[in-house]
């Protein structure tokens, strides 16, 4: 039977990918920097997309910062050309990865809001560890979190729906509240595909 290569911790590949991630969370902090105040309080969304909620949320939130982040530069293009379009100063749109952007937050910026609108639902049961709703990433998310802030989940897949809902009831940083209104409403792009929805907010405790 044929050997397959084994990639160690200390392998050529796995250290050019820890070299490449160390200079994306460089560029990501500095980008924080830039464009955050520090300390501030901020609405964030994971997995912008085109921008499309987002910056609709600052327009009628002018005094509230926002960010959003997205893994696919073509996607934050499109937000950053919404945001210069409208000339908002509030809203901000950067390429990164959710972990190492959490990674380099600076411990000044917290969240009162974090808005997830219909992630990739990873429908195979194999590949739900690649779901980014997680134990591990909801703790991080309360321990940014201002005081009574939300978590706001939207999804067209009914089984990530339910898997979010079981992980939140399990938390016990967060606390679904039923009659929790949206924070805002706006039609997407990725919304304007779906026939139907399943929309859960929490609320950090």
């Amino acid at each position: 039977m044929e050997k397959k290569d084994i990639q160690m911790p200390n392998s050529e590949g796995y250290l050019k990918e820890l070299r490449r991630s160390e200079e994306r969370k460089a560029e990501i902090g500095q980008f924080l920097q830039h464009y955050l105040p520090d300390p501030a309080k901020i609405v964030f969304e994971a997995g912008c997309g085109h921008g499309h909620w987002l910056t609709s949320y600052a327009m009628e939130n002018s005094n509230q910062m926002c960010l959003g982040i997205d893994l696919i530069a073509g996607r934050v293009d499109k937000a950053n050309q919404k945001k210069e379009k409208r000339d908002l100063k509030n809203v901000h749109f950067l390429k990164a990865e959710l972990g190492e952007y959490l990674e380099v937050l600076p411990k000044g910026i917290t969240f009162e809001a974090v808005i997830f609108l219909f992630p990739d639902p990873w429908p195979k049961a194999r590949h739900h560890k690649k779901r980014m709703i997680q134990s591990t990433l909801l703790e991080k998310l309360a321990n940014r979190m201002e005081s009574r802030g939300k978590f706001y989940f939207r999804t067209d897949d009914r089984s990530y729906f339910d898997w979010t809902v079981e992980h939140l009831n399990e938390s016990k940083f967060w606390k679904i509240q039923d009659e929790a209104d949206w924070l805002h409403e706006e039609s997407t792009y990725f919304q304007n595909l779906m026939d139907d929805y399943f929309s859960v907010v929490a609320e950090v405790q």
